[in-house]
């Protein structure tokens, strides 16, 4: 099946020098949750802007649903819905007049039936008649959700939807992303949040510096994800770690004062209980442990290193 979204040797430089992108190559497929990870300035915000059209793309191509963003602008921006990061301040128009306006801007006749069921669908209905300046944070992401859907767009683009937002309000979300899924949009979000993009994401990409340096269904990244660290501080500084203890692969520091530990959350079994016993049964007592695990840094760090073949930094400028 073609993909929906086709993105082929993609670069973008700009008139600094500075290369936000560097030959993305990425196909999302119709009907999926794709979720685009990466620290700030990675390159997310700029993908989905050139993709939206809203930037203009250096070298490479772009198709949405076949339809070249250059050359076929009009068609291929007819068929996205983008929800930016940044709330807006249309004050004094009502919920109901502001995304009908919206699909307006699409030369799409009206269709008052679909602007109500886009407002039920996002809880909305009963702020219809509520401007925008009356509304509260979580509701006005709410419209900007239901504006990019006035236009009954087959690909939805989500940029940092969460950000900002309580846990509630964000799970709330979730469901009405997946719902959005189900009715046959295909849904494409950038994220900080791990658990956000293991929560929803049926794959996830991962940016790094401009270039996207991992795609990968969620299953096998998220267990990539799972490692997680125990450090134990010892009674007695160790000079060794005994023999019998060499199948847990543990680590000592430097100065033999602290054991540590990386097990998989993901596993039936981490093997610390196992750990501690056999620690207690050679004596060697802790005085202190404590449980850590990457941030997503760190995790991109990692990334970044066991993909180096992959990842030449002399490609980028500036």
């Amino acid at each position: 099946m073609q993909p929906i979204v086709s993105i082929n040797n993609l670069d973008k430089v700009y008139d600094s020098g500075f290369c936000a992108l560097s030959n993305i190559n990425l196909d999302i497929q119709r009907g999926e949750i794709f979720a685009l990870l990466g620290p700030n300035g990675a390159g997310k915000t700029t993908l989905i802007s050139i993709i939206c059209g809203i930037v203009n793309p250096g070298q490479g191509r772009v198709l949405v649903d076949g339809h070249d963003i250059v050359s076929d602008f009009r068609a291929a921006r007819s068929l996205i819905g983008l929800v930016p990061q940044e709330l807006f301040n249309e004050g004094f128009e009502t919920v109901w007049s502001t995304v009908s306006f919206s699909r307006g801007l699409f030369g799409l006749a009206a269709n008052p039936a679909h602007i109500e069921k886009v407002l039920r669908d996002l809880s909305l209905w009963d702020k219809r008649n509520t401007r925008i300046m009356e509304l509260s944070g979580g509701m006005k992401r709410r419209v900007l959700i239901a504006k990019a859907l006035s236009h009954e767009p087959r690909v939805l683009f989500l940029d940092e939807p969460t950000a900002g937002v309580d846990v509630e309000l964000r799970r709330e979300m979730w469901v009405m992303v997946r719902n959005l899924r189900d009715s046959g949009v295909t849904i494409i979000l950038t994220t900080h949040y791990i658990e956000e993009a293991e929560e929803m994401a049926d794959r996830i990409g991962v940016i790094n510096r401009g270039e996207i340096i991992l795609v990968e269904e969620k299953t096998a990244l998220m267990k990539k994800l799972g490692k997680r660290q125990l450090r134990l501080q010892l009674q007695q500084p160790l000079a060794l770690i005994p023999v019998e203890l060499a199948s847990f692969g543990l680590e000592l520091d430097a100065d033999g004062s602290e054991l540590i530990y990386n097990f998989d959350t993901q596993k039936e079994h981490t093997g610390i209980a196992d750990l501690l016993r056999k620690l207690d049964n050679h004596g060697i007592d802790f005085k202190d442990l404590q449980s850590s695990e990457s941030s997503l840094e760190e995790i991109f760090v990692n990334l970044v290193k066991s993909n180096q073949e992959q990842n030449n930094p002399d490609r980028r400028k500036g």
